[in-house]
C-alpha cells in the first residue's frame, strides 16, 4: 500500500473520531453511566492518536517509499477491534465484549514496533 492510501485511512479514522467524539459528548452524554462515557471517550482518543499515526506513516511512506504495511495495518485493525469493541461495550454494556479489546491494544503495540523494525532497517 502506498503512502497516499494510509493518508486516507488515517483521514477517516480521524474524520470518524471526531464525529462518534461528538455523539458521544451530545447525543450519548444523558443516555450512558459516567462509566460507559468514560469507555467511550477512549474508544474516541485512542482512534484519533492512531488515525494521526496513520496519517505521519502515510506521510513518511511517500517520503521513503517504503510501504510501512505491518504497521498500518496493525493500527487500521487496532483501531476497528480496541475501538470498536470499546463502542460496542459502552454502546450495549455488554460485559464480554471487554474481553475483545486487548486483541486491539496488541494490535497497537505491534504496529509500533514493526515502526520500530523498519526504522531499523528491517523490511516489516
Amino acid at each position: 500500500m502506498n503512502g497516499m492510501n494510509w493518508i486516507q485511512i488515517g483521514s477517516v479514522f480521524g474524520f470518524l473520531s471526531v464525529a462518534f467524539g461528538a455523539f458521544g459528548a451530545h447525543a450519548l452524554a444523558e443516555r450512558l453511566t459516567p462509566r460507559s462515557l468514560e469507555i467511550f471517550h477512549t474508544a474516541t482518543h485512542y482512534q484519533m492518536f492512531h488515525a494521526l499515526a496513520i496519517l505521519a506513516l502515510g506521510v513518511l511512506a511517500r517520503s521513503t517509499g517504503a510501504s510501512h504495511s505491518v504497521t498500518g495495518w496493525a493500527w487500521t485493525a487496532g483501531i476497528v477491534i480496541f475501538s470498536g469493541s470499546l463502542y460496542a461495550l459502552a454502546l450495549t454494556e455488554i460485559r464480554w465484549l471487554g474481553a475483545i479489546t486487548p486483541i486491539g491494544g496488541v494490535l497497537f503495540l505491534v504496529g509500533w514496533a514493526a515502526l520500530v523494525l523498519q526504522a531499523g532497517g528491517s523490511k516489516a
